[in-house]
């Protein structure tokens, strides 16, 4: 079997797609972006696939290492998120060649499900309380929002409390049973971090995500001595020598690699590994589509370390399209009392609505995140 050709599919609402096809007539997908460069990420498989035309796909491993290792310049977003889809599809080739399910392939499965969280609220959180009622109506026992607006790196202690206010709402709405992460978003800068992390403990979360910027990471140090509430981190960490000090320096409870962004399936597998090592939970990062989240699984069901899973189904970015749209069998993603069993088919498990794909890919998207300023006119983090 060899790789004959592939396609890549510009989709709504933010998302690109690659279907990889064999000589064998098995094709694999996978979901290679950073939201907001799709068309960067696109040029970044057009160059790595050159390497891959003519060679037999089940050589996963030699073919990352190629990838990764045969390039100067290495890591980073563009080029691990590239590097990430095009892995997925080789596992859902690999998968669908055996006729059994990537976990299979890797071990085996140590859990037949596993918890999901909804997201509530927005990029500006506001009526989160109604919200999260919502949510844990129709069965989720965990959700996550957007902590606060943008903060500058010394800020009011008025915003500090209407993000607290926020927490307080959605733990009195949906009692003490129900996990509450709350995502920093990189928003916010160490010494207002400190102070948010101390005032939001009453309120018992989950986690706290991003309290501050990957690349300040050794303030994790400082915001960890200062609270008991778990610190999650890491998606936007894209190899295992990215979560290397992160591990090492013992300041992190949970790690957060995106499937799409990280390395794939391969990467992600050696980095929930790293982690275990470390006694450090995974929480695979995923605000994206349903070749991602199936990849997502595939991972969580061989690491004995994950807890939870980010989705994104009816997530604000949603808009145009969500996950269930370009998938035939919806039934692979019922979520029920909280989890979502892990998918059991070949390969990644889904099976894509090739021709729904390619009618949205005619529309395509650009999507961009918004750019946010202070009231002095500085750029704030969104």
């Amino acid at each position: 079997m060899r790789i004959t050709g592939y396609e890549l599919f510009q989709v709504p609402p933010r998302w690109l797609f690659l279907k990889i096809e064999t000589s064998e007539g098995i094709v694999g997908w996978g979901e290679p972006v950073v939201e907001g460069r799709a068309h960067t990420v696109k040029a970044a498989v057009e160059e790595l696939m050159e390497y891959l035309i003519g060679k037999d796909p089940l050589r996963i491993e030699d073919h990352w290492n190629v990838l990764y290792r045969s390039g100067f310049y290495r890591g980073g977003p563009v080029l691990m998120s590239a590097i990430a889809g095009i892995d997925q599809a080789l596992w859902d080739i690999k998968g669908k060649y055996y006729n059994a399910p990537i976990y299979q392939l890797m071990g085996g499965a140590c859990r037949d499900s596993i918890r999901v969280y909804s997201w509530i609220g927005g990029d500006r959180p506001s009526d989160v309380g109604t919200a999260a009622i919502a949510v844990v109506e129709t069965g989720f026992t965990a959700v996550k929002m957007n902590g606060t607006e943008e903060l500058q790196y010394i800020d009011s202690y008025k915003k500090i409390d209407e993000t607290v206010e926020r927490i307080a709402a959605v733990r009195e709405a949906v009692g003490n049973d129900v996990g509450i992460g709350i995502d920093f978003h990189g928003r916010v800068h160490k010494p207002m971090a400190k102070i948010l992390a101390k005032e939001l403990e009453p309120y018992r979360p989950m986690f706290i995500e991003e309290p501050v910027l990957a690349e300040n990471n050794e303030a994790l140090r400082d915001i960890a001595n200062s609270t008991h509430i778990p610190i999650a981190t890491g998606e936007r960490m894209f190899s295992r020598w990215d979560f290397k000090q992160l591990l090492a320096d013992g300041y992190v409870d949970i790690i957060q690699p995106d499937l799409s962004h990280a390395g794939g399936i391969t990467e992600t597998k050696k980095i929930a590994s790293m982690a275990e090592a470390y006694d450090v939970a995974l929480a695979p990062h995923c605000p994206l589509g349903p070749i991602a989240l199936a990849s997502c699984l595939q991972v969580d069901a061989t690491s004995h370390n994950a807890f939870i899973q980010e989705q994104s189904l009816g997530i604000h970015y949603n808009a145009e399209n969500d996950i269930l749209d370009y998938i035939k069998d919806r039934s692979v993603f019922e979520y029920k009392d909280g989890y979502v069993k892990i998918p059991t088919g070949p390969g990644l498990g889904i099976e894509i609505d090739e021709d729904y794909v390619r009618e949205r890919a005619k529309e395509g998207h650009n999507w961009k995140n918004p750019v946010w300023r202070h009231k002095d006119g500085s750029v704030a983090e969104w």
